[in-house]
């Protein structure tokens, strides 16, 4: 397997947003190679400090060696950044940083199997420590609930018939490599001149789903608000509009200075509230044209950053 050599994205933007000064500590929890930390511990020297993690054993050995000039500054763990506030202790940070979703690396080791663009199994798992895989879920798991991950993570408007075709096949055949359940939607849904590879959605709703990253976003960023101090900033990277609804909600509610029982915001039901939080910048901050020239996959990318109150 080739080394784990993750180019960061919104390099400039983050460090902006996160403030990193002389003594100051952070965590990043989503390690992937190093680079923001890497960032991060340059700025803060002579004695800051970092804490990382990151689920992929890959990323946690690349970002021990990219950072070993450091040592003694930083603790990094393999985890999921869920679980940060369970090691780091409360209010003791000045920044955290989260940067969502899958990165270069796992893209384009095939047999990592996040991609259909080349033959791999169809794994997806961003810690190889777990049990689920994308191979367990699309062979096991029902047509209902199948288009329902489909259209709720990819937003596929074909859900329903990709899972029926994908449950009809298997039966025959068992799904075990990307290219084979590419070949399959490719089939139901050809291109058409289209840029995009009809696969793109169901691949990305798959990986969402065997990571449970919807789930672990929202523990994550509970979890950065309580490691967080008084005054520290939160920033974080997402890659498409899921996460970063997750993250627009999360923020928007805790910014309020009132709450409301159920789903609907009644005005003469509010209760008031101090709030928690308070956007920094409150539109999305995306990556530059040089940046989108040098680094293509940075196109989706988009940092919000927030304060603790």
């Amino acid at each position: 397997m080739p080394d784990f050599v993750h180019k960061p994205v919104l390099m400039a933007e983050v460090l902006t947003g996160l403030q990193p000064k002389a003594g100051g500590r952070f965590a990043d929890g989503t390690l992937g190679g190093g680079g923001h930390a890497e960032a991060i511990l340059e700025m803060t020297s002579p004695n800051g400090w970092v804490f990382g993690c990151d689920r992929d054993g890959a990323a946690v050995e690349a970002a021990g060696k990219r950072l070993a000039r450091f040592a003694g500054r930083f603790e990094i763990r393999r985890g999921n950044f869920a679980e940060m506030s369970e090691w780091v202790p409360a209010e003791s940070c000045d920044g955290v940083l989260l940067d969502l979703g899958v990165s270069s690396p796992q893209l384009d080791v095939a047999e990592r199997g996040f991609s259909f663009q080349s033959e791999g199994p169809l794994d997806m798992r961003m810690d190889a420590r777990q049990a689920l895989t994308a191979m367990e879920l699309v062979n096991n798991t029902d047509a209902e609930d199948l288009a329902k991950i489909f259209w709720e993570y990819g937003g596929e408007r074909d859900s329903r018939r990709i899972a029926k075709a994908i449950v009809h096949d298997r039966v025959q055949r068992k799904f075990e490599t990307t290219r084979q359940l590419a070949e399959l939607i490719e089939r139901l849904s050809p291109r058409r001149g289209d840029k995009a590879h009809p696969a793109t959605k169901i691949f990305q709703a798959l990986r969402i789903a065997v990571n449970d990253e919807i789930g672990s976003l929202k523990r994550g960023l509970a979890g950065a608000l309580k490691i967080l101090k008084p005054g520290g900033r939160l920033t974080v990277i997402t890659f498409h509009s899921l996460e970063d609804r997750a993250v627009k909600d999360w923020a928007n509610a805790l910014a309020r200075d009132y709450t409301f029982a159920g789903a609907v915001d009644v005005p003469e039901l509010r209760q008031p509230r101090e709030p928690e939080l308070k956007w920094v910048v409150r539109k999305a901050i995306k990556p530059g044209e040089t940046e989108l020239q040098e680094n293509p996959r940075s196109r989706s990318a988009q940092l919000r950053v927030m304060e603790k109150i």
